[in-house]
Protein backbone atom coordinates (compact mmCIF):
# COMPACT_ATOMS: atom_id res chain seq x y z
CA UNK A 1 0.00 0.00 0.00
CA UNK A 2 1.35 3.33 -0.99
CA UNK A 3 0.97 5.75 1.73
CA UNK A 4 0.44 8.90 -0.13
CA UNK A 5 0.13 11.12 2.81
CA UNK A 6 3.89 10.38 3.97
CA UNK A 7 5.13 10.61 0.61
CA UNK A 8 3.96 14.20 -0.31
CA UNK A 9 5.08 14.91 4.01
CA UNK A 10 8.71 13.35 2.60
CA UNK A 11 8.57 15.20 -0.61
CA UNK A 12 6.39 17.97 -0.40
CA UNK A 13 8.87 21.04 -0.37
CA UNK A 14 10.89 19.54 -3.74
CA UNK A 15 7.37 18.24 -5.38
CA UNK A 16 6.05 22.09 -4.74
CA UNK A 17 9.12 23.39 -6.56
CA UNK A 18 9.18 21.26 -9.39
CA UNK A 19 5.26 21.51 -9.69
CA UNK A 20 5.29 25.39 -9.92
CA UNK A 21 8.13 25.63 -11.65
CA UNK A 22 6.78 23.71 -14.49
CA UNK A 23 3.12 25.52 -14.81
CA UNK A 24 4.67 28.52 -14.68
CA UNK A 25 7.22 27.11 -17.55
CA UNK A 26 4.03 27.01 -19.40
CA UNK A 27 3.21 23.26 -19.12
CA UNK A 28 -0.75 22.69 -18.17
CA UNK A 29 0.08 20.94 -14.60
CA UNK A 30 -1.50 22.69 -11.87
CA UNK A 31 -0.08 23.19 -9.13
CA UNK A 32 -2.54 24.69 -6.75
CA UNK A 33 -4.09 21.38 -5.55
CA UNK A 34 -0.45 20.17 -4.77
CA UNK A 35 -0.02 22.97 -2.94
CA UNK A 36 -3.48 22.90 -1.11
CA UNK A 37 -2.74 19.69 0.02
CA UNK A 38 0.91 20.43 1.22
CA UNK A 39 -0.61 23.56 3.18
CA UNK A 40 -2.84 20.75 5.30
CA UNK A 41 -0.05 18.90 5.87
CA UNK A 42 2.36 21.59 6.94
CA UNK A 43 -1.36 22.22 9.26
CA UNK A 44 -0.13 19.43 10.60
CA UNK A 45 3.25 19.98 11.29
CA UNK A 46 4.51 17.32 8.77
CA UNK A 47 5.57 20.09 6.46
CA UNK A 48 7.14 23.57 7.23
CA UNK A 49 4.64 26.21 6.26
CA UNK A 50 7.63 28.17 5.59
CA UNK A 51 9.72 25.87 3.67
CA UNK A 52 6.61 25.66 1.13
CA UNK A 53 6.19 28.88 0.40
CA UNK A 54 9.67 29.73 -0.11
CA UNK A 55 9.67 26.91 -2.64
CA UNK A 56 6.26 28.13 -4.28
CA UNK A 57 8.28 31.37 -4.71
CA UNK A 58 11.73 30.12 -5.98
CA UNK A 59 9.66 28.04 -8.80
CA UNK A 60 7.75 30.75 -9.92
CA UNK A 61 10.16 33.42 -9.83
CA UNK A 62 13.03 31.47 -11.61
CA UNK A 63 10.10 30.60 -14.41
CA UNK A 64 8.93 33.98 -14.57
CA UNK A 65 12.49 35.29 -15.02
CA UNK A 66 12.99 32.78 -17.82
CA UNK A 67 10.18 34.47 -19.55
CA UNK A 68 10.77 38.53 -18.75
CA UNK A 69 14.69 37.73 -20.34
CA UNK A 70 12.89 35.82 -23.48
CA UNK A 71 10.61 38.97 -24.27
CA UNK A 72 13.04 41.71 -23.27
CA UNK A 73 15.15 39.57 -26.03
CA UNK A 74 12.84 38.33 -28.74
CA UNK A 75 9.84 40.60 -28.16
CA UNK A 76 6.18 39.72 -29.78
CA UNK A 77 8.16 36.89 -31.28
CA UNK A 78 8.53 35.59 -27.59
CA UNK A 79 4.53 36.50 -26.93
CA UNK A 80 3.37 34.78 -30.12
CA UNK A 81 4.80 31.27 -29.04
CA UNK A 82 3.70 31.93 -25.65
CA UNK A 83 0.14 32.27 -27.11
CA UNK A 84 0.40 29.52 -28.39
CA UNK A 85 1.64 27.18 -25.81
CA UNK A 86 -0.87 28.28 -23.38
CA UNK A 87 -3.27 25.86 -23.33
CA UNK A 88 -6.08 28.70 -21.80
CA UNK A 89 -8.72 30.12 -24.98
CA UNK A 90 -8.52 32.65 -22.86
CA UNK A 91 -4.64 33.69 -23.08
CA UNK A 92 -4.87 35.78 -26.03
CA UNK A 93 -2.42 38.10 -26.11
CA UNK A 94 -4.36 41.32 -26.85
CA UNK A 95 -6.51 40.32 -23.54
CA UNK A 96 -3.02 40.24 -21.27
CA UNK A 97 -1.80 43.57 -22.62
CA UNK A 98 -5.08 45.36 -21.86
CA UNK A 99 -4.81 43.86 -18.26
CA UNK A 100 -0.87 45.40 -18.48
CA UNK A 101 -1.79 48.46 -19.81
CA UNK A 102 -4.11 49.44 -17.01
CA UNK A 103 -1.92 48.02 -14.22
CA UNK A 104 1.38 47.84 -15.33
CA UNK A 105 4.08 46.10 -13.17
CA UNK A 106 1.20 45.74 -10.34
CA UNK A 107 -0.42 43.32 -12.50
CA UNK A 108 2.31 40.79 -11.31
CA UNK A 109 -0.03 40.99 -8.09
CA UNK A 110 -2.88 38.78 -9.71
CA UNK A 111 -1.65 37.34 -12.56
CA UNK A 112 -1.85 34.21 -11.43
CA UNK A 113 -4.93 34.14 -10.19
CA UNK A 114 -5.93 34.80 -14.10
CA UNK A 115 -6.35 31.31 -16.53
CA UNK A 116 -3.17 31.90 -19.27
CA UNK A 117 -2.22 35.49 -17.50
CA UNK A 118 0.52 33.97 -15.47
CA UNK A 119 3.06 32.90 -18.42
CA UNK A 120 2.17 36.22 -20.45
CA UNK A 121 2.44 38.69 -17.83
CA UNK A 122 6.64 38.08 -17.40
CA UNK A 123 7.00 37.92 -20.98
CA UNK A 124 4.96 41.01 -21.89
CA UNK A 125 7.06 43.33 -19.03
CA UNK A 126 10.41 42.08 -20.89
CA UNK A 127 9.23 42.77 -24.14
CA UNK A 128 8.36 46.41 -22.77
CA UNK A 129 11.15 46.98 -21.82
CA UNK A 130 10.22 47.40 -17.74
CA UNK A 131 12.80 47.44 -15.01
CA UNK A 132 14.26 44.08 -13.93
CA UNK A 133 14.44 45.31 -10.38
CA UNK A 134 11.30 46.07 -10.22
CA UNK A 135 9.76 43.37 -12.26
CA UNK A 136 11.71 40.85 -9.87
CA UNK A 137 10.07 42.52 -6.92
CA UNK A 138 6.66 42.62 -7.60
CA UNK A 139 7.11 39.12 -9.20
CA UNK A 140 8.22 37.38 -6.19
CA UNK A 141 5.71 39.43 -4.08
CA UNK A 142 2.19 37.98 -6.32
CA UNK A 143 3.99 34.76 -6.26
CA UNK A 144 4.01 34.67 -2.31
CA UNK A 145 -0.15 36.05 -2.29
CA UNK A 146 -0.93 32.97 -4.96
CA UNK A 147 1.28 30.48 -2.88
CA UNK A 148 -0.49 31.83 0.56
CA UNK A 149 -3.59 32.09 -0.30
CA UNK A 150 -3.04 27.73 -1.43
CA UNK A 151 -0.90 27.16 1.67
CA UNK A 152 -3.42 28.51 3.69
CA UNK A 153 -6.52 26.82 1.96
CA UNK A 154 -5.13 23.70 3.07
CA UNK A 155 -3.90 24.60 6.04
CA UNK A 156 -7.64 25.65 6.97
CA UNK A 157 -9.49 22.42 5.75
CA UNK A 158 -7.13 20.56 6.78
CA UNK A 159 -9.26 18.03 8.52
CA UNK A 160 -11.37 17.62 5.17
CA UNK A 161 -8.24 17.30 3.04
CA UNK A 162 -7.17 14.47 5.75
CA UNK A 163 -9.84 12.41 4.90
CA UNK A 164 -9.67 12.73 1.50
CA UNK A 165 -5.80 11.36 1.54
CA UNK A 166 -6.98 8.36 3.84
CA UNK A 167 -9.78 7.53 0.78
CA UNK A 168 -6.56 7.35 -1.68
CA UNK A 169 -4.35 5.77 0.98
CA UNK A 170 -6.58 2.98 1.04
CA UNK A 171 -6.86 2.61 -2.49
CA UNK A 172 -3.13 2.11 -2.85
CA UNK A 173 -1.50 1.96 -5.97
CA UNK A 174 -4.70 2.96 -7.39
CA UNK A 175 -4.81 6.27 -6.53
CA UNK A 176 -1.82 6.97 -8.40
CA UNK A 177 -3.13 5.35 -11.61
CA UNK A 178 -6.83 7.24 -10.95
CA UNK A 179 -4.74 10.99 -10.30
CA UNK A 180 -3.04 10.52 -13.28
CA UNK A 181 -6.30 9.76 -15.32
CA UNK A 182 -7.42 12.50 -13.74
CA UNK A 183 -5.03 14.59 -14.49
CA UNK A 184 -4.74 13.62 -18.24
CA UNK A 185 -8.24 14.23 -18.53
CA UNK A 186 -8.25 17.73 -17.71
CA UNK A 187 -5.40 18.74 -19.81
CA UNK A 188 -7.29 16.56 -22.87
CA UNK A 189 -10.30 18.96 -21.77
CA UNK A 190 -8.22 22.27 -21.89
CA UNK A 191 -6.72 20.92 -25.26
CA UNK A 192 -9.63 20.63 -26.92
CA UNK A 193 -11.51 23.54 -25.78
CA UNK A 194 -7.96 25.41 -27.19
CA UNK A 195 -8.39 23.37 -30.37
CA UNK A 196 -12.04 24.38 -30.61
CA UNK A 197 -11.13 28.27 -30.37
CA UNK A 198 -8.30 28.01 -32.67
CA UNK A 199 -10.88 26.46 -35.17
CA UNK A 200 -13.66 29.61 -35.02
CA UNK A 201 -10.99 32.03 -34.61
CA UNK A 202 -9.05 31.01 -38.47
CA UNK A 203 -12.91 30.66 -39.75
CA UNK A 204 -12.75 34.67 -39.40
CA UNK A 205 -9.78 35.23 -40.44
CA UNK A 206 -8.36 36.15 -44.04
CA UNK A 207 -4.82 36.06 -45.85
CA UNK A 208 -2.40 39.32 -46.12
CA UNK A 209 -3.36 38.15 -49.73
CA UNK A 210 -6.84 38.32 -49.69
CA UNK A 211 -7.10 41.49 -47.96
CA UNK A 212 -4.58 42.95 -50.64
CA UNK A 213 -7.06 42.23 -53.01
CA UNK A 214 -9.90 43.23 -51.40
CA UNK A 215 -8.03 46.67 -51.03
CA UNK A 216 -7.49 47.24 -54.71
CA UNK A 217 -10.67 46.44 -55.56
CA UNK A 218 -13.39 49.06 -56.38
CA UNK A 219 -14.90 49.25 -52.99
CA UNK A 220 -12.61 48.09 -50.35
CA UNK A 221 -12.96 47.20 -46.91
CA UNK A 222 -12.36 49.56 -44.03
CA UNK A 223 -9.21 48.42 -41.66
CA UNK A 224 -9.84 49.11 -38.28
CA UNK A 225 -6.73 48.80 -36.57
CA UNK A 226 -7.42 47.56 -33.05
CA UNK A 227 -4.33 47.09 -31.19
CA UNK A 228 -3.39 48.31 -27.81
CA UNK A 229 -0.87 51.18 -26.69
CA UNK A 230 1.68 48.49 -25.23
CA UNK A 231 0.94 46.51 -29.04
CA UNK A 232 1.70 50.05 -30.90
CA UNK A 233 5.03 50.19 -28.80
CA UNK A 234 6.58 47.16 -29.73
CA UNK A 235 5.65 47.46 -33.28
CA UNK A 236 4.44 50.72 -34.53
CA UNK A 237 3.62 49.84 -38.56
CA UNK A 238 0.66 49.97 -39.20
CA UNK A 239 -2.04 49.65 -42.80
CA UNK A 240 -2.05 52.42 -44.76
CA UNK A 241 -5.17 54.44 -44.72
CA UNK A 242 -6.36 52.02 -41.70
CA UNK A 243 -8.71 53.51 -38.95
CA UNK A 244 -6.72 53.54 -35.19
CA UNK A 245 -9.12 52.90 -32.48
CA UNK A 246 -8.50 50.83 -29.55
CA UNK A 247 -10.41 48.05 -28.78
CA UNK A 248 -11.59 49.73 -25.54
CA UNK A 249 -12.97 53.06 -27.56
CA UNK A 250 -14.63 50.99 -29.87
CA UNK A 251 -18.23 51.21 -28.55
CA UNK A 252 -17.78 54.45 -27.86
CA UNK A 253 -16.47 55.54 -31.42
CA UNK A 254 -19.11 53.23 -33.52
CA UNK A 255 -20.79 56.34 -35.30
CA UNK A 256 -17.21 56.50 -36.83
CA UNK A 257 -17.39 53.50 -38.61
CA UNK A 258 -19.67 53.75 -41.68
CA UNK A 259 -22.63 51.54 -42.35
CA UNK A 260 -22.84 49.06 -45.29
CA UNK A 261 -19.13 49.12 -45.54
CA UNK A 262 -17.07 45.85 -45.11
CA UNK A 263 -14.90 45.94 -41.90
CA UNK A 264 -11.48 44.04 -41.28
CA UNK A 265 -9.86 44.19 -38.02
CA UNK A 266 -6.36 44.05 -37.16
CA UNK A 267 -5.49 43.33 -33.99
CA UNK A 268 -2.24 41.82 -32.01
Amino acid sequence: MIDLGAQLARYGIGFVFGNVLVEQAGLPIPAAPVMVVAGALAAEGKLSPWGLLGAAVAGATIADSLWFTLGGWQGRRILKTVCRIAVSPDSCVRGMERLYERFGLRSLLFCKFVPGFSTVAPTLAGALRAPRWRFQLFDALGAAIWAASAIGAGALFHRALDRVLAVLDGMGSLALAVLAAALAAYVAWRFVQRQRFLSELYKARISVEDLAEMLAAPDPPLVVDVRTPGALRLDSRHIHGSLRMAFAEIEERMAELPRGRELVLYCT
